[in-house]
């Protein structure tokens, strides 16, 4: 299966939390959409990581997703390295996605500076036909993704771009509900952390709306770009009317 557009988390519930408006969005549009969680999140203080693979197939189901599918690297302790870059690269040539969404450069948890270099340098190597790699007893194309863009998580990092996500905000928000055992749930009786109280999710909310009103919406996701973008006219541009 081809993919459109691929997500990159370094942990179930990154996507979800980040970008889901923006998959659930283009997956209406007719995209091809998927999931790569690089870890299970088996360091996460609530709950387990059998917990967050039924959370996180039922977020799948939410999102609409083509596919999804985990690594199983070391929650915390993943390395940039050939080991991993070739797991992952495996998964790249196999999916050929044209977009990936990754981690944040840097951010909070350290597992999410990691993850987004971990992914923006074997989707490049991935292009390189010398680097040979097989799955399923077949040799495998090289294939580099046309563009890379990483999502804002914990840290707030100015966006280069905002996209819409206004239509599919409540089933964005209800995505990240998935995690029922991660995140404000007065259900769920375990120890409090960052991510589990209500301000948590307040905050996630208010973010969205931050970006929506810089372009005029009233919900938005942010992505940042390291290589550039362009417009083939102003009438590409969404923007609030100036006054």
């Amino acid at each position: 299966m081809k993919l459109d557009i691929l997500a990159i988390g370094a942990h179930p519930d990154d996507v979800e939390l980040a970008c889901s408006g923006i998959l659930i969005l283009h997956k209406q549009l007719g995209y091809k959409t998927g999931v790569i969680d690089l870890t299970r999140g088996e360091l996460g203080t609530r709950g387990t990581a059998e917990t967050r693979d039924i959370e996180s197939a039922k977020a799948a189901e939410i999102l609409g997703l083509d596919m999804r599918m985990n690594l199983r690297f070391r929650d915390g302790f993943f390395q940039n390295d050939e080991t991993h870059q070739l797991a992952l690269m495996k998964m790249i040539r196999k999916y050929q996605p044209n977009i990936v969404l990754i981690n944040a450069p840097h951010d909070r948890h350290p597992d999410h500076g990691k993850g987004a270099a971990l992914a923006k340098d074997t989707c490049f190597l991935a292009g390189l036909s010398k680097i040979e790699t097989e799955l399923d007893g077949e040799n495998q194309k090289a294939w580099r993704p046309k563009r890379v863009f990483h999502y804002i998580q914990d840290i707030h990092i100015e966006p280069h771009i905002i996209i819409d996500v206004t239509p599919v905000f409540e089933q964005r928000m209800e995505s990240i509900r998935a995690y029922a055992s991660q995140f404000y749930n007065e259900n769920y009786d375990g120890p409090k952390t960052y991510i589990s109280s209500n301000n948590f999710m307040n905050y996630i909310e208010s973010r969205c709306r931050d970006f929506g009103k810089r372009i005029g919406t009233e919900y938005g996701e942010g992505l940042v770009t390291t290589a550039g973008f362009g417009l083939k006219s102003f009438d590409d541009m969404v923007l609030p009317e100036f006054s």
